[in-house]
């Protein structure tokens, strides 16, 4: 589908004037937000996340178990109401990996090799491999963004800003940043419509990418959109679009909530460990001056430091897979806000140059121009692209979560699986001890 291409609305005849001056307020059925956000209009009652519902009681025994207790809301149902699933036909494969770093007496950078596997005729060879740096990954995001103003685009991770990391050449900064890059990329291979945008084949396969030159994809919907409504207000946003309005604003506010919580636990989780480390220090240091009670200490220091070790990498896992996918989905209610105000200007476009037409014709009876159709087209595309790209985005959402929290509970498992074990083991050394002594003291 082009992005600027009617479906079907203009060629079914002229409607009448009451239809076309309210064309968006007829009997589509209202979008839910989504199954897992409850969504209150009122503000009165804080809206609730149920990812997931127990269907029994009692505790699990490992991650696997747990994993057994949740139903989540990502069933074969849910997923199977996503309008692309059957559309989609995995000819077009992408990988980002490979970071390096280059030095030169200008500047200091990354690049990340790009990876591509297709069966398309829109590419010359089978296979490619190129390295692009962070900001060739922001000049494809522009240019889709433009050439396709009436779809969602991936959001990329930020320039700069990453919580918890100062220096962006560091290890953790980079590894971050190439999965978040491979993220974005898959995410546009796999769209029906973006794949297949020039400007994605030209990232994919060329060897030097000549971002100024481009390749001039701005459509004449994107270019409207830009200059659209001059100052008309809009006079009302369709009831499903103010759903996913209302939606994008509690989930943001979710997240922000979640996001602060989880730094704060980090932060504390750094301070117990400072604490902790040195907790096992001053047992070890006690052993080497107590020969009787040398092999329960150094237990004891022995325990703290399987801990220490658990507890970093429970902190580990929250820092580098946990927070940046929050990050990435505040990012991308962004993006979704963005797309419906260039739909909600759209409308304002229509609605403007209908009543102007109306006029016209009621004063010197005038047909109808055909810009007035063009426009209905345009809020038509727009809306058809938007709800399902919004569709596609509640599927990707629903599986991410599954990941991210089924991973977050394997991680908590382990975790205490690990001090559990580790305190255990004390327990039989105190024990033994406690055996040789009552021995001696016979003897």
């Amino acid at each position: 589908m082009s992005v600027g291409a009617p479906r079907g609305l203009a060629s079914s005849g002229q409607k009448p004037i009451t239809e076309i001056l309210h064309p968006l307020s007829a009997a589509e059925e209202p979008i839910s937000p989504g199954p897992d956000v409850t969504v209150n209009v009122g503000g009165e009652k804080e809206a609730v996340l149920t990812n997931g519902t127990p269907v029994e009681t009692s505790s699990p025994a490992s991650a696997s178990s747990l994993f057994n207790r949740l139903q989540l809301d990502d069933d074969l149902e849910a997923d199977a109401r996503d309008p692309y699933t059957s559309m989609e036909t995995r000819d077009l494969f992408v990988t980002v990996d490979d970071p390096k770093k280059h030095v030169s007496t200008m500047e200091t950078y990354i690049t990340y090799r790009v990876s591509t596997k297709t069966t398309r005729i829109e590419f010359d060879l089978p296979e490619y491999s190129v390295r692009r740096r962070y900001q060739d990954f922001d000049w494809l995001r522009i240019k889709l963004e433009d050439s396709q103003p009436t779809h969602l685009i991936p959001p990329l991770p930020e320039k700069f800003v990453m919580k918890g990391v100062v220096d962006r050449f560091s290890e953790e900064f980079v590894e971050t940043r190439m999965k978040a890059l491979d993220k974005f990329l898959k995410r546009v291979a796999d769209h029906p419509v973006l794949s297949f945008n020039p400007h994605l084949n030209a990232f994919l396969s060329a060897k030097d990418l000549n971002k100024r030159q481009g390749l001039a994809l701005l459509t004449k919907v994107g270019e409207s959109v830009k200059h659209v409504a001059g100052g008309y207000k809009l006079r009302a946003r369709p009831a499903e679009f103010c759903a996913m309005g209302e939606y994008l604003d509690t989930f943001s506010q979710k997240l922000g909530t979640i996001d602060r919580i989880a730094q704060r636990i980090l932060k504390e989780q750094s301070e117990y460990l400072t604490e902790l480390r040195e907790y096992g220090t001053v047992y070890s240091s006690w052993a080497a001056s107590e020969e009787e009670l040398r092999r329960p200490l150094e237990g004891v220091a022995g325990c703290v430091t399987t801990c220490c070790g658990a507890l970093e990498d429970l902190s580990e896992n929250m820092s580098q897979d946990f927070l940046p996918v929050l990050r990435e989905y505040v990012l991308y209610i962004e993006s979704m806000k963005n797309v419906l105000r260039k739909r909600d200007q759209s409308q304002a476009e229509y609605e403007g140059r209908l009543e102007a037409a109306i006029l016209r014709k009621q004063e010197d009876r005038t047909p109808m121009p055909i810009e007035v159709e063009k426009c209905q087209d345009k809020v038509e595309c727009f809306n058809a692209d938007l709800k399902a790209d919004w569709e596609r985005w509640q599927s990707n959402k629903r599986q991410d979560f599954k990941q991210l929290l089924t991973g977050m509970a394997d991680k908590n498992i382990n975790h205490y699986e690990k001090c559990q074990a580790a305190w255990e083991s004390l327990i039989t050394l105190l024990q033994d001890k406690q055996t040789e002594d009552k021995t001696s003291e016979t003897n």
